[in-house]
């Protein structure tokens, strides 16, 4: 089987965008994509286009794929249309890597776009709940909110109304912060620092939709979206769009000037059902990925996690190895996650900062990645950078996300 290498990225700056499309922004990233590898577009000879969205703002569903990339001048070739909540993007690039390793193709093209953004907030915020199983949202609600009062945790009297205006998922993923919180005694503290790192990553990063760095204080002191979770804890509703060009290692080697970085593993699996204590989707992909690539958390120089709040990169920076499980929180106030710590975590700002367009994100991770590795980060570069590695969660199922995307990059 054929090795595999990202030779081209493509992003536009991600932020709500009334003059844009989900056609407009995927053809713009796929066009920066293009240039980056020095490539034609008749020169892909297949693609994979990840969205979740388009058909509930805009009744566009079914042939997604396609529809964007004829646009483009881009038909006649295998077209995917890529649907896996927010592991979308990642799953495309995944597709792509799979297929080429297959000997199906040498050069693929993977693409996220998304536009969630509307004029009728409840909308958007609705438009979550439909990564969940929306026969039972309502169980599921139930669940949260059981749960969480199992879980006892004390809220300070000025913290206990939530804002009325949040998807489902800030409710799980609230769940989850109470349930991390007693058991192992982590603090609404630990998660401040966290998005306050995040946010001050992000200052540095030109394509991110928040560019303001935050303080640990303001952080706290910012409205409450569902405790202990403030809105700078949370990723922003928004639009935007990414791209990657993968190619084989012979295609690679008739080109003259790549930048390519090397895949060494991509993996991706679901959630199954298991009680909240047992090890989770990310602690049992995380293995598969480490033996793919024939390394460990310890060779992990950088790392993209999926931090739709803050809870969510303290716990995957546990499910990943990069921490003993229980010590997410220590591990981010130690100051290893930031930028001159020993892990630098989600340098571009992360979902919380950089945003997260749900059929975008996977690949926008990447794209960091492939900058770090390139060398290309600027101020936000990791000093010799050399394996990284991506984690992307999608939907919801029981108390555990519903896909995961895990890839690991090397420097070459």
């Amino acid at each position: 089987m054929d090795n595999v290498y990202v030779i081209g990225i493509g992003m536009i700056r991600f932020g709500k965008f009334a003059d844009k499309t989900v056609k407009s922004m995927a053809h713009d990233a796929i066009g920066l994509a293009l240039k980056d590898a020095g490539l034609g577009k008749e020169q892909i000879q297949g693609a994979f286009v990840s969205n979740s969205y388009w058909g509930m703002f805009s009744n566009q569903h079914s042939i997604k794929g396609q529809v964007i990339l004829r646009g483009m001048g881009i038909q006649d070739i295998p077209i995917t249309s890529v649907e896996n909540a927010c592991a979308g993007a990642s799953t495309a690039l995944y597709l792509g890597y799979t297929g080429i390793r297959a000997g199906m193709y040498d050069v693929v093209l993977a693409v996220g776009s998304e536009k969630i953004s509307n004029p009728d907030k409840f909308l958007s915020l609705q438009a979550y709940a439909t990564s969940m199983d929306i026969e039972d949202v309502e169980n599921n609600m139930k669940r949260f909110v059981e749960m969480s009062r199992e879980f006892n945790t004390v809220i300070p009297p000025d913290k206990a109304e939530s804002g009325d205006e949040r998807s489902i998922f800030m409710d799980a993923y609230a769940m989850g912060a109470k349930w991390h919180m007693k058991r192992f005694g982590s603090t609404q503290h630990q998660l401040a620092v966290i998005a306050a790192k995040n946010h001050w990553h992000a200052s540095m990063n030109p394509l991110a939709q928040y560019q303001t760095s935050m303080t640990v204080e303001q952080v706290l002191n910012d409205k409450l979206v569902s405790y202990p979770l403030t809105r700078p804890m949370c990723a922003p509703v928004g639009d935007g769009a990414a791209a990657a060009i993968l190619c084989s290692e012979s295609f690679l080697k008739k080109l003259g000037n790549a930048r390519p970085v090397k895949i060494r593993a991509s993996v991706l699996g679901s959630g199954i059902d298991r009680d909240i204590d047992a090890p989770d989707i990310g602690m049992r992909l995380s293995k598969q990925a480490y033996e793919k690539a024939g390394l460990g958390p310890g060779d992990i120089d950088t790392a993209e996690l999926h931090d739709a709040t803050a809870y969510g990169e303290l716990h995957q920076a546990e499910a990943m190895g990069f921490c003993k499980l229980g010590e997410g929180g220590i591990f981010a106030e130690s100051g290893a996650t930031k930028l001159g710590g020993s892990l630098p975590i989600n340098t571009s700002g992360g979902l919380e900062s950089r945003g997260h367009p749900v059929g975008a994100s996977g690949l926008a991770q990447i794209y960091e990645e492939i900058l770090q590795l390139r060398g290309e980060a600027g101020k936000r570069q990791v000093e010799s950078a050399r394996i990284a590695l991506t984690e992307n969660g999608g939907g919801f199922i029981g108390v555990e996300e519903a896909a995961m995307c895990i890839n690991i990059f090397e420097k070459v």
